[in-house]
């Protein structure tokens, strides 16, 4: 490696370094993109924090498409869009497999047109012991959690090809009181309410926030996990009574379609009198 070439690396890494730092202090509303007019496709729409999300986006003029593997809740998802005064479009989609959702795609391109954000939020919660799951549901959960996001997530290849103007944002959140995570024992942690998380979650897209972990002091935990020993992080876990927080898992019966948020109609009907929070 050249001088020229070392000294060129070295002020750019401190240039991020500081820029980094300064952003920690800056407050993420005062660095919020314009997306009225943009199309968001989210994934999982059809109920939970996707649905919240769409509400969100559509509040600050995005026109929004829907997937879900269920239709109605996608429906009944573009149908509070709409009532609220904005555009929405719903389509069935099952994400697990990825012929449905190239041709989920090739359906909005043509019905809608492209896509400028792209929210993975479909997912899944087995619940149960490693032992006492079957096989299909340890599939599906890597299909629907994990692989699904690789028929569209492209960010590092996309960084090295040139292409800085396409963002992305990874959100790591704790358990989320939605009908996904019925019946877990959150522990010393309290459970993060839906309408919380989406504001979050909205927030940092706004913002081309590339990691967000909410709530935001469990950044510490993640720096920690990386340099103590497991020894050091089960005790942690034991003390934060956390690991048995999905013993009397219930969440979401597939019979049951979309679980209804608590109070959704209370915290649209708030939504409409305040500003995306940013905390």
């Amino acid at each position: 490696m050249s001088v020229v070439k070392f000294l060129t690396n070295l002020v750019l890494l401190i240039y991020y370094i500081l820029e980094s730092v300064v952003l920690t202090f800056v407050p993420r509303s005062l660095r919020y993109k314009d997306i009225k007019g943009q199309t968001v496709l989210i994934t999982g729409g059809g109920s939970g924090i996707g649905r919240l999300l769409a509400i969100r986006f559509a509040k600050r003029g995005a026109r929004i498409v829907v997937w879900d593997l269920n239709l109605n809740g996608a429906q009944e998802t573009a149908k509070l869009v709409k009532d609220q005064g904005g555009e929405a479009f719903a389509f069935h989609c099952d994400v697990s497999q990825p012929q449905a959702v190239y041709d989920a795609a090739a359906k909005v391109k043509q019905e809608v047109g492209k896509v400028d954000i792209l929210v993975n939020n479909a997912g899944i919660v087995t619940g149960k012991r490693f032992l006492e799951c079957p096989d299909e549901k340890i599939k599906k959960t890597f299909e629907v959690n994990a692989l699904a996001h690789f028929w569209e997530s492209l960010r590092l290849e996309l960084h090295v090809e040139g292409y800085n103007g396409i963002k992305s944002s990874v959100v790591c959140p704790y358990f989320i009181n939605t009908g996904m995570f019925d019946g877990v024992e959150a522990g010393l942690f309290a459970m993060l309410t839906p309408e919380y998380v989406a504001d979050q979650i909205v927030s940092a897209v706004l913002a081309n926030q590339e990691v967000i972990i909410i709530p935001g002091y469990f950044s510490v935990l993640v720096a920690l996990k990386a340099i103590v020993s497991v020894k050091v992080q089960e005790h942690m876990m034991k003390w934060a009574n956390v690991m048995n927080c999905m013993r009397a898992f219930s969440g979401r019966l597939p019979e049951e379609g979309p679980h209804p948020l608590r109070n959704l109609s209370d915290s649209l009907n708030n939504f409409n009198d305040k500003q995306t929070k940013c905390l």
